[in-house]
């Protein structure tokens, strides 16, 4: 077995990664750089088989439904098998008819908690992960006698944790290869912790009931563990959780009816401006009836004020200047904090102050502490631990043994 990182040796995102056995491959992942302007076909890797046929390219796998891990998968030819899990599939199609840049994938070969897919030389074993996309999985994958077991991203704070503590308690035997992200290497010190979704929980009640009117919460619509964060909060302080139609139709698509739905008690469900313009523009008509008997609309916000908590973007800043539901209303900003940094983010800021709305900040990150890269290293006890998805793939040998720093686009045997 033989790997070469394309990208992702020394930085956070844009992932690639292939594999090749017996003179026949698999990628993992074909992640869009994040300081990428926009997703060009140009930085794609350049995999033989990507854009043209080569039938030595078996598949590319996708980890998990960040576009950091799979941006750039919409520039691949379309034919070629892709391995997603089911529900993540569904939400990026769910999301494709919003996003101009979302993709649909045609030949999907589905992902399954612990359910081995057998393709070529190849055995591929996901294993499901907490992170903050849903329906994330780390991948063990078996060729030539030799195991690599890649984490994708996760982290162990989460709502969903406990998948991977039954990682640490009942590791991949005999892995020759642990390719291991390290996305808090160089931003948290080795004792640090992050909160977790239950600590935000309380986070959000305190704001809630702080705020005599409406909470908007700055928020990603596929953060579903964070939307189940603010929906428990929300039933805590007696508010309702108001969604717009992508968000309800990406709930929807996860398939899990212990999640928030759009048709729920409490939630309601609000078309901005924008998408009523893309509905009718896309005819996308068939997505409204489902939500009829919940639908929220912007007459309706400023008397609900005190008892609403809206999922918000800044798109929508207009339909709620119209609406009229201002007054008294504080923001929690739910994401990196690094997006405020860029100059894109300005407008929104002036915003805020143009209508006197404080901010606050209640996020935690999507990816493990170093304490817990170490818990699971130590579990898996790899031959070789190759750093991948990290800023300081130097800093590795700080933290654990057998630190094997490989280079983009260097070709190395396992």
């Amino acid at each position: 077995m033989r790997v070469c990182i394309h990208r992702g040796a020394k930085q956070i995102g844009g992932t690639c990664i292939e594999i090749e056995a017996g003179g026949q491959r698999i990628a993992l992942d074909v992640g869009l750089p994040l300081d990428a302007a926009d997703d060009t076909v140009s930085l794609l890797p350049a995999v033989p088989g990507f854009r043209d046929p080569d039938d030595s390219l078996l598949a590319a796998v996708i980890s998990h439904p960040h576009q950091d891990h799979y941006g750039l998968a919409r520039h691949l030819r379309p034919d070629l098998p892709i391995m997603i899990g089911e529900a993540a599939d569904r939400i990026l199609k769910a999301a494709a008819c919003f996003i101009r840049s979302g993709v649909s994938f045609q030949n999907v070969i589905p992902l399954r908690d612990r359910q081995v897919v057998e393709i070529g030389p190849f055995r591929v074993q996901p294993l499901l992960v907490d992170h903050s996309a849903y329906d994330a999985y780390s991948l063990l994958v078996e060729a030539d006698g030799k195991r690599l077991f890649y984490t994708g991203d996760f982290r162990v704070h989460g709502r969903k944790a406990a998948l991977v503590e039954r990682i640490i308690e009942q590791p991949p035997v005999g892995v020759d290869v642990l390719l291991m992200e390290g996305s808090s290497i160089g931003r948290l010190g080795e004792d640090g912790s992050f909160p977790s979704e239950d600590d935000l929980e309380h986070e959000f009640v305190d704001v809630m009931q702080a705020t005599r009117g409406t909470v908007l919460v700055y928020a990603s619509g596929q953060n579903i563990d964070r939307l189940v964060t603010m929906f428990r909060a929300c039933r805590k302080t007696g508010r309702q959780l108001v969604i717009d139609l992508y968000t309800a139709e990406v709930l929807r698509a996860t398939g899990n009816d212990r999640i928030p739905q759009g048709w729920w008690n409490g939630v309601r469900v609000f078309l901005p401006h924008r998408q009523r313009v893309w509905v009718k523009r896309h005819e996308l008509y068939d997505l409204i009836p489902r939500y009829r008997t919940n639908r929220i609309y912007p007459e309706e916000l400023a008397s609900a004020a005190s008892m609403t908590t809206v999922l918000f973007r800044p798109s929508m800043c207009e339909d709620l200047e119209r609406a009229g539901c201002l007054a008294g209303g504080s923001v929690v900003y739910s994401m990196w904090e690094g997006y405020l940094q860029d100059e894109r983010s300005e407008p929104f800021l002036d915003w805020l102050n143009r209508h006197s709305l404080p901010m606050v900040k209640v996020h935690t990150s999507g990816h493990a502490s170093i304490r817990d890269l170490k818990r699971l290293a130590d579990a898996v006890r790899p031959r070789h631990l190759v750093p991948v998805h990290s800023f300081g793939p130097d800093r590795y040998s700080d933290y654990f043994d057998n630190v094997d720093v490989r280079g983009d686009g260097e070709w190395w045997e396992v």
